[in-house]
């Protein structure tokens, strides 16, 4: 008798816990995205919008130094967004007449359609529709990309390449901490699982939150050069905008996208005459040194390399802006 009575107790106990659980987690799955800091508000309101095929995709274009001909096109990683160039953004200013970046579909201020298939062809697309936008279709472009712009970047390069009319004329492409070796990269494994998820990967997206987020992206950090938490907070805002945690397991099929096409991008790297840079943070957990730098020297030995002080991780344009901007700059005026 006391024993059923017991369990009865459990079971109504349960039943409260499952009741006030339920509005909760409804209540938490539904959290608006965070306010927009004084900063990125200020990014977002001085960039602009164009249309292709009917998704919005945001831009900014900076008028620098009047009377050179130079022109910068900034492509982005996962899974942040061209906000990631604002601290060497006025130094670009500096040398080059237009600076040029966008957030690609899918990422920052951008639309985030889903159900969609998203892909680095697309994105490359993107970018070509976004100079003939600005009537730049006919202009040597100097890329400078990171991470998941890497990717884009090849694509575009595989198909100057080709010499196909309608694409970029490109003048020269910098690279920085991108996988663009399949077998060198080691994603997160929260990139792993979403990736892979299947039927686990709605779920996981709808669970993340800033907590989730930040320590899954801070270690990816150099020990001295992590992100404030104000930081972290921008770098979410943009993600959350439009709903864009839930698209990234879709986002993230690039990483397979790579490892079926690493001929067609790699290919590219080894094959083009331009002038091709690497900016390397060699504290990179997900391009881990020396792995990465002695595949990337044996596979494009023309290939000049930057390598950032041995605390520098991931996001070398953030950690180390200045080290960033001067290798870059001593690139460009090499050439």
């Amino acid at each position: 008798m006391v024993r059923r009575d017991r369990l009865r107790r459990m079971r109504e106990w349960w039943v409260q816990v499952g009741l006030l659980a339920v509005p909760l987690l409804a209540a938490y799955l539904h959290i608006p995205p965070p306010q927009l800091s004084p900063a990125l508000h200020s990014w977002k309101s001085s960039g602009k919008f164009f249309t292709y095929k009917g998704l919005r995709i945001f831009y900014q274009d900076s008028v620098g130094v009047v009377g050179s001909p130079e022109i910068v096109v900034l492509l982005h990683g996962f899974p942040t967004s061209s906000y990631d160039w604002y601290k060497i953004w006025e130094g670009l200013t500096l040398r080059f007449h237009r600076v040029i970046a966008l957030d690609f579909l899918g990422f920052g201020f951008s639309d985030k359609p889903r159900p969609h298939h998203y892909s680095i062809f697309e994105q490359a697309s993107i970018v070509e529709a976004l100079l003939r936008h600005l009537g730049l279709q006919n202009r040597r472009i100097n890329l400078l990309s990171h991470d998941y712009g890497d990717i884009v970047a090849q694509e575009l390069l595989y198909r100057f390449k080709q010499n196909r009319s309608g694409r970029l004329t490109i003048k020269s492409l910098c690279l920085s901490n991108g996988g663009i070796f399949p077998e060198t990269h080691r994603p997160l494994l929260l990139q792993k699982l979403l990736k892979d998820g299947g039927m686990l990967s709605p779920i996981l997206t709808r669970l993340m939150n800033f907590f989730v987020f930040s320590r899954g992206l801070t270690p990816v950090f150099g020990p001295y050069t992590r992100p404030s938490e104000s930081e972290l907070w921008d770098m979410w805002a943009g993600i959350r905008n439009n709903d864009g945690n839930l698209v990234i397991d879709s986002l993230l099929q690039y990483i397979n996208q790579r490892k079926k096409f690493r001929r067609r991008w790699v290919g590219a790297l080894a094959s083009v005459s331009v002038p091709i840079h690497f900016i390397y943070g060699p504290l990179d957990p997900v391009n881990p040194y020396p792995e990465f730098l002695e595949l990337y020297r044996k596979t494009l030995p023309r290939s000049t390399v930057s390598i950032l002080d041995d605390h520098i991780s991931h996001y070398p344009q953030l950690e180390d802006p200045m080290g960033f901007l001067n290798a870059y700059m001593g690139f460009i005026n090499s050439f």
